[in-house]
């Protein structure tokens, strides 16, 4: 059993797909999200680009459920173009949610944790570990995800799991209202984020003095790893 896990983005996509997959194996999913889940789990709506909006819904949702037994990091944004093309706020706002958004949600988090001797799944992307053109938002914060949980996870060792989960494209709405050339083609293969939410499932479950470091959930074809 997972026991009570906190989610951030799990409304929709990744985050939706892990919601479902926590319920399923008797878990109880935590939500933090600006828009509301529709299967009507535990829910705080709250920007987490915000650090005390973001703390605010970790601890409500935490005292709530009486602690914490694991966090997941599910929630991204991105913003692609040229640099010089991308306004300002839109491109700090990337960083923002996916990185800072991160980290805010694991250190509001970490005192329930340690109490749970928990684990936290943070979400990178292949463009965490691979950079590509028009992307520089994106790829800075996913980078930035890499590092921190690399180094948390030296941090916390023998305390907190720590599991960093490198995803590639997924069937979601993630490419919804991008230009066309930054879309995934019509014959493009992309995993299902149930299988991704699968993953991250394994990383919760392991037992006690182990740990899954890291995971890279990618379609076959994946262009963008290794």
């Amino acid at each position: 059993m997972v026991g009570n896990i906190l989610v951030t983005g799990g409304a929709s996509g990744l985050g939706k797909a892990t919601v479902a997959a926590i319920t399923k194996v008797g878990g109880r999913p935590l939500v933090i999200d600006v828009n509301t889940p529709e299967n009507g789990v535990d829910h705080v709506a709250a920007d987490i680009a915000d650090y005390e909006e973001a703390e605010r819904a970790v601890h409500e949702l935490a005292e709530r459920a009486g602690g914490l037994d694991g966090v997941v990091t599910a929630a991204g944004i991105d913003r692609c173009g040229p640099l010089a093309n991308v306004p300002v706020p839109d491109w700090e706002r990337v960083i923002q949610v996916n990185l800072l958004g991160t980290v805010a949600v694991v250190r509001a988090a970490l005192p329930y944790l340690m109490r749970s001797q928990g684990r936290v799944v943070t979400c990178a992307s292949t463009l965490g570990l691979r950079a590509v053109s028009d992307a520089t938002a994106y790829c800075a914060a996913k980078f930035g995800v890499v590092g921190f949980t690399r180094a948390l996870a030296a941090e916390l060792a023998g305390r907190v799991g720590v599991t960093l989960l490198v995803p590639g494209g997924m069937r979601t709405r993630f490419f919804d209202g991008r230009e066309e050339k930054y879309r995934p083609g019509p014959d493009a293969r992309l995993n299902q984020p149930e299988d991704v939410a699968a993953a991250v499932i394994f990383a919760l479950s392991q037992p006690k003095g182990c740990e899954v470091r890291e995971l890279v959930v990618c379609p076959s074809t994946e262009p963008s790893w290794p």
